[in-house]
This record gives C-alpha cells, sequence and structure tokens, in this order.
C-alpha cells in the first residue's frame, strides 16, 4: 500500500509526466493516460447550466494506475454565474476496486476551481466560488450509486450571501446508469438529488426559501469512429419557483431560468 500511495503522489506532482513518474519503480502498475477535448452547446452541472444557456469548450486528462485515477477537467462558464471568471477548472483524485465480477467501490475527492472569478467583481462581498467535495461509490455492473459532500461552502453559499449559515455539508446524491443499444449506440440514464445544509434567511419573491432540487437527465450517444463521438442530452431541474428567475451577477435586470427542462448537443473527441 505505501508503494501504491508514493506512485500516486507522482503521477500527481511528477513535472515530468505519469510514465517518467513511475519508470523508477519496476514493480509498479502501468500508467495509462487518457484525455479528451469536446464542444457542446450548454453546459449543464446538477441540471444547472453553468454557461447562461451558451456554448461551451471543454477537455481533460486522467491518469490510471491500478485502483488510482487522477485527473484535471476544464469548461468555459458564464461571468453571469461567475463574476470576473470564465473557466472552470476541476482537480480530483480517488481509489477503488472491484469486490467481484458485478460489484465494485470507489471513494475521492473533487474540487471545482474558477480562476478568477469572485464576488467582489459584481461589487459584493469577496468570496470565491472554489468548493472540494468528498465522494464515495458503489456500482453494479451497469449502475453506479455515488454520494458527494461538500467540505466547503458549496459555490460561494453562506452567510454573507443571505443563506442563515455555511452551505458546508451539502450533499449530492446521484444514480446513474449506462445502457449499450444497436451497434455505436448507447444511452445513459441519471437522477441526482441536491440537498443544501441552509436555506435562504429571507425568502425570494415566489416565497421559496430552500434550494434543493432533483434533476433528472438522458443522454443518447453515437461513437461515430474510433475516437469520435456525438451526444444528443435531455436533462430537467426540479423547484422551479427558486431558480427560474436566477439573477445575473454582471447585469442588473437580468435573469435566466437556470434548471427547468434543458436539452444539449455534443461533440468529443478522446485521444
Amino acid at each position: 500500500m505505501k508503494r501504491q500511495l508514493m506512485a500516486a503522489a507522482a503521477i500527481l506532482f511528477s513535472p515530468f509526466g505519469a510514465d517518467d513518474a513511475l519508470a523508477d519503480d519496476e514493480t509498479s502498475t502501468p500508467v495509462v493516460v487518457s484525455g479528451n477535448a469536446s464542444v457542446v452547446s450548454d453546459y449543464v452541472f446538477r441540471g444547472l447550466t453553468q454557461t447562461w444557456a451558451r456554448p461551451a469548450v471543454q477537455g481533460g486528462v486522467e491518469a490510471t494506475a491500478g485502483g488510482f485515477v487522477a485527473g484535471a477537467w476544464g469548461s468555459s462558464v458564464s461571468e453571469h454565474s461567475y463574476p470576473g471568471g470564465t473557466m472552470e477548472l476541476d482537480l480530483y483524485a480517488s481509489y477503488g476496486r472491484a469486490i467481484d465480477d458485478d460489484w465494485s467501490w470507489r471513494t475521492g475527492v473533487y474540487g471545482y476551481l474558477y480562476p478568477g472569478a469572485n464576488l467582489d467583481q459584481a461589487r459584493l462581498p469577496a468570496r470565491s466560488f472554489t468548493t472540494v467535495e468528498a465522494n464515495a461509490s458503489v456500482s453494479w455492473k451497469r449502475l453506479t450509486l455515488k454520494y458527494s459532500r461538500a467540505a466547503t461552502d458549496y459555490f460561494g453559499a453562506d452567510r454573507e450571501q443571505g443563506y442563515t449559515g455555511s452551505t458546508r455539508g451539502t450533499g449530492y446524491l446521484q444514480l446513474d446508469a449506462s445502457l449499450p443499444l444497436a451497434d455505436r449506440w448507447s444511452m445513459d440514464l441519471h437522477a441526482g438529488r441536491t440537498r443544501y445544509r441552509r436555506s435562504l434567511a429571507q425568502p425570494l419573491p415566489s416565497g421559496e426559501r430552500n434550494p434543493s432540487y432533483s434533476d433528472y437527465g438522458v443522454t443518447l450517444k453515437y461513437q461515430a469512429g474510433e475516437r469520435w463521438s456525438v451526444a444528443l442530452g435531455l436533462t430537467h431541474a426540479t423547484n422551479g419557483d427558486f431558480y427560474r428567475r436566477t439573477s445575473s451577477f454582471i447585469r442588473a435586470g437580468e435573469y435566466r431560468h437556470a434548471g427547468g427542462t434543458r436539452a444539449f448537443v455534443a461533440l468529443q473527441r478522446t485521444f
């Protein structure tokens, strides 16, 4: 185990790359590095648009070694939601193992960073959107149940932003299924529930105070070639009374229904 932990640290922090980091360890597990790049018509995260219903460019790289996984992923986002920032950068690491032919488990940590984004860019008290979550999942065949819990305030939501206290401890429970269809087609199904630790101190004009909501999604994928794929997705987020009139941080009087029913198209290439 000590040798595996040292190998994982080398993957994450070596300036020479994952393969060189483990070159001197003859007994180490081979490292596999993969990546992807995509263009999507709307970046929807947990049922809510992150790009103000506009397109996004996305990409990431991931290294695996035995049961360890570490990676980075990025996407363009909207300043309407993240004032001063135009990019989301995710860093993550996890460890998991197969239990038998059908069951497996995984646990890890996931960080969301927004370089340059801060509420002081919208003339509000300074507050970063950086969020760190711990997560754990269990999979059975093509089904995965996963729970994530925020170790920080949830995307900048705290008392100064009108909540009754810290939103640390906000949780997200999700159930996902990946189903192969005929030939090059496949379908992903998703259901999730975001449960905020706190509610608003004062209700919105709609009378709603609780930001907790559920989201659902279905994505149809077509493998156009060895490395190219096209996806068409449909998502729906509940609690429209809370999210129907989400206000822009950079343009007074502009609102967007951040949730509701949304469709997107994505083109992706892996490498």
